[in-house]
């Protein structure tokens, strides 16, 4: 995401309050969402769903990122992905979602060591990360997008124009625009890492950084509320030098197969209904980042397929 970057709120759009608090409420609700999960199975298939369904609580891990999955003002969880896991875990018969707050780099780790059952934050499904991880099949697909000062002063379209200019980058912690930047020519040492998109923001309207880069969805929304800064038009980063939208998804332990199966065939349902469109337009996205692309697709032969 970049990774998927940041979340949105509701049809009008986040403030830069809302957007600071969404962020602040991730440590104040991360001791509460760390309580004991159900362990791994070696069970073929995994017997995660059927526990979850006893339970009737399933944990999802989140990186406090608008649209994605974060906290908003009123202390509740919300974001694309977290309503979408409840509207498909009401359906395999779990009723109740609870956060576990991380930071967006932890997630994988936190999702193999259980401290939670599922990542619920917009990822990115990359071949590596389809080594640690088996996916679900993307319910968006996105473009990338830069913040930028006011005019975009210099004239900045995609990563390669923006190598070739010398403008100084920055994006955030675990993002794959990290990686489109490097193969556009930036040195990793040359790209500021920042913890969220609010800093992104703040570095970009400070003049630190020439460009701030996310999701096309964070890049609209993260300007919404700056007077200083507008998102540049949205374009498709180039990966193994082809050009290549990326697609986020749910993510799972790789010994879940049977939770992530019983999961795609809802979400196959509710695409075909409309449904995931419903759920997703108030976070900011539009019919162009529905998707029927396939983890198998962007995994690339990777085991997370």
């Amino acid at each position: 995401m970049a990774p998927p970057l940041e979340h949105g709120t509701h049809t009008s759009g986040p403030t830069r309050r809302s957007l600071l608090a969404g962020v602040a409420a991730v440590g104040a609700l991360g001791a509460a969402g760390c309580s004991r999960v159900a362990t791994a199975s070696s069970t073929e298939g995994g017997e995660l769903l059927d526990r979850l369904k006893a339970a009737g609580v399933v944990r999802l891990g989140i990186a406090g990122e608008i649209p994605f999955g974060y906290i908003d003002t009123n202390g509740e969880l919300t974001g694309e992905a977290p309503e979408l896991a409840r509207a498909i875990f009401k359906r395999l018969g779990v009723d109740k979602v609870q956060p576990v707050p991380t930071e967006f780099g932890s997630l994988i780790p936190g999702l193999n060591s259980q401290q939670f059952d599922v990542v619920a934050a917009g990822m990115y499904v990359t071949p590596e990360r389809c080594e640690q991880v088996i996916f679900a099949d993307p319910d968006y697909q996105m473009p990338d997008a830069f913040v930028v000062r006011k005019g975009n002063p210099m004239g900045l379209r995609d990563y390669k124009d923006a190598f070739a200019k010398k403008a100084r980058i920055a994006t955030g912690t675990g993002y794959a625009q990290i990686e489109h930047a490097v193969e556009a020519g930036y040195r990793r040492g040359d790209i500021l890492i920042v913890p969220d998109q609010v800093a992104g923001l703040n570095a970009v309207e400070a003049g630190r950084v020439d460009f701030f880069t996310a999701t096309a969805v964070t890049s609209r929304l993260v300007v919404r509320t700056s007077s200083k800064t507008e998102a540049t038009k949205a374009f498709t980063p180039i990966v193994d030098g082809k050009p290549q939208l990326a697609g986020g998804a749910f993510a799972f332990r790789p010994n879940e197969t049977k939770l992530r199966d019983a999961f795609n065939a809802e979400l196959h349902k509710l695409k075909k209904s409309g449904e995931v469109f419903r759920i997703l337009r108030p976070f900011g996205f539009s019919r162009t980042e529905m998707t029927e692309m396939t983890a198998k697709e962007l995994c690339g032969g990777g085991t997370g397929g």
